[in-house]
């Protein structure tokens, strides 16, 4: 069978270079979709379903600052920021934000596709697994980064998702906090840091909004968490 190509979504407003990108990256073994404004990204994601999203700053409608700071509230989608300013307080910015990785214009287009690659390769985009992990009524699309309870879309931060990404990926199996925030939060747990049980707080919170117990993430005390697959299946 043959392989799906990475799909990258271009969001430039220089028609010029975009068409340009375009066929470059194609040329790469890219699936490429161009728009040129701020306003669509979002919904080009959802239709889309990109695996890395190319993101300029300088856009009509929203600005790349404004479209990956919202992205951010409900995709963990990588994204290469791209300007013509080149300023590092604006690098800066882009990746306080929770860009992947900042390419200043004017650049080669072999950088550009190469950062695309290192930025996949990090990332472990889906495209060799199933595009979707299913437990008792809890669906997660892994291609648009959205679960659903009952089919019923469940608001999650790009934070949450994660978490909930790996108990699904793990369920019945007892994951430490040390282990979930490497595997979640790629970075070592340190002292004082209470981000996954926030986290999992918040995850248990808006589980009992659609209907499922709190108890579908149970925790062991000196071990960490576990995602209970009885009682989701109770909750079908």
């Amino acid at each position: 069978m043959q392989e799906t190509p990475p799909r990258l979504l271009l969001a430039d407003d220089d028609a010029d270079l975009a068409a340009m990108l375009h066929e470059y990256l194609e040329m790469q073994g890219f699936a490429v979709r161009v728009i040129g404004d701020g306003e669509s990204v979002e919904g080009d994601i959802a239709d889309f379903a990109p695996d890395l999203l190319i993101l300029d700053v300088m856009l009509p409608g929203k600005d790349g600052f404004t479209v990956l700071r919202e992205l951010r509230e409900r995709y963990d989608l990588p994204v290469i920021m791209l300007t013509a300013r080149g300023e590092e307080s604006d690098r800066i910015l882009g990746l306080m934000h929770g860009a992947d990785d900042y390419l200043p214009k004017p650049f080669n287009p072999l950088e550009l596709s190469a950062r695309v690659k290192a930025v996949l390769k990090r990332s472990g985009s889906p495209k060799h697994e199933s595009d979707k992990i299913t437990a008792g009524p809890l669906e997660l699309n892994l291609k648009r980064r959205e679960l659903t309870c009952n089919r019923k879309a469940v608001a999650l931060t790009a934070a949450e998702l994660r978490v909930m990404e790996q108990l699904l990926r793990h369920p019945d199996e007892v994951l430490s906090r040390a282990r979930l925030t490497e595997l979640s939060l790629k970075r070592s747990l340190s002292a004082y840091d209470r981000s996954i049980d926030t986290l999992v707080s918040k995850l248990r919170s808006k589980l009992a909004a659609s209907g499922i117990s709190r108890d579908c993430i149970r925790s062991l005390r000196g071990h960490g968490y576990v995602l209970d697959s009885e009682v989701l299946g109770a909750a079908e």
